[in-house]
């Protein structure tokens, strides 16, 4: 999962702030809504990864302020 990718897709600013050595450190900025689209994209990553090592059982997970779908297949 690059994450970094992720954030960019979700319309967050990343931008790299240095780099020492082999480490490079960045920064991430942009609105709320950007920090939501990137946390449902995270967790649907999350949830298709792990999908490809557990059987899920259910075909929703429910939470108090939105539903998603375990069908990745119909998202794409």
């Amino acid at each position: 999962m690059d994450i970094l990718k992720l954030a960019a897709d979700a319309g967050l600013q990343v931008l790299l702030d240095g780099r020492i050595g082999r480490i490079e450190y960045r920064s991430v900025t942009g609105s709320l809504q950007a920090l939501q689209r990137f946390a449902d994209a995270l967790l649907r990553s999350a949830i298709k990864e792990t999908r490809t090592h557990v059987e899920v059982n259910t075909s929703r997970i429910e939470f108090p302020s939105r539903t998603f779908s375990t069908d990745f297949d119909s998202d794409i």
